[in-house]
């Protein structure tokens, strides 16, 4: 019973620690896909509520909280979640192709911007708060899961599968019929994902998000003037 007691309250820990830092990874995404739409013409994410970083109106009950609470309880070493995407309409951008283009990177875009973020913050309270604050642990341990979490979730969605970013990136540089022939992956794209996650193949992301992770807080210590 200890031993349950015990992985019990690890697991709530673990969803303490993971969960917000999650929730803004992926709602910080699809706001960004949603800007750089209306940036480019696209209002349709503006008109429908979902430019804002309030979180609810992005919420899908399975992939926002289901499955992340299950595996951050559960600690596996690899969990994945999404929000509701923003809607957007291509036909409305200014110019189609690089509208396209930025429009989808953008989320992988914001999600490195918010790990800058969090590693800047975190080095501003090691520099300038101590241990003694009574939420120095919590906070600090969230911004370093908050850096990790959003780079996985910008690479994950950089991965060239449609209707990933990474095959909307593709797209922005292919003819209207490779496009077409293209999209038509899409309905294998389940079966790959679970493929690369089943093999272990999807593992390889973790090599380059820990890289960029390090040298973020590298980055942001030397900007802060924390020592190493």
């Amino acid at each position: 019973m200890d031993g349950m007691s015990h992985g019990l309250q690890e697991g709530i820990q673990r969803v303490g620690y993971q969960f917000v830092p999650f929730l803004m990874a992926v709602v910080g995404h699809e706001f960004g896909h949603g800007f750089m739409a209306n940036l480019w013409g696209d209002s349709t994410a503006k008109d429908s509520g979902r430019l804002t970083l309030n979180p609810m109106p992005h919420l899908d009950p399975i992939g926002t909280v289901v499955f992340p609470l299950l595996s951050m309880a559960t600690g596996t070493n690899l969990f994945f979640g999404w929000a509701r995407p923003v809607p957007i309409d291509p036909r409305r951008f200014k110019k189609f192709r690089p509208g396209l283009f930025w429009v989808s990177f953008a989320g992988p875009l914001a999600n490195a911007i918010m790990a800058m973020m969090c590693s800047i913050t975190l080095c501003l309270m090691v520099r300038y708060s101590t241990p003694e604050f009574i939420f120095f642990k919590e906070f600090t341990t969230m911004l370093q899961y908050g850096i990790f979490i959003n780079y996985g979730l910008g690479f994950f969605n950089l991965l060239p599968i449609p209707p990933l970013d990474g095959s909307k990136i593709i797209e922005s540089f292919l003819s209207y019929s490779a496009m077409q022939k293209y999209e038509r992956l899409s309905q294998f794209s389940v079966y790959i994902l679970l493929g690369l996650m089943f093999t272990g193949a999807i593992s390889y992301l973790s090599g380059p998000i820990m890289f960029l992770g390090n040298a973020t807080l590298v980055f942001a210590a030397w900007l802060v003037g924390v020592p190493l």
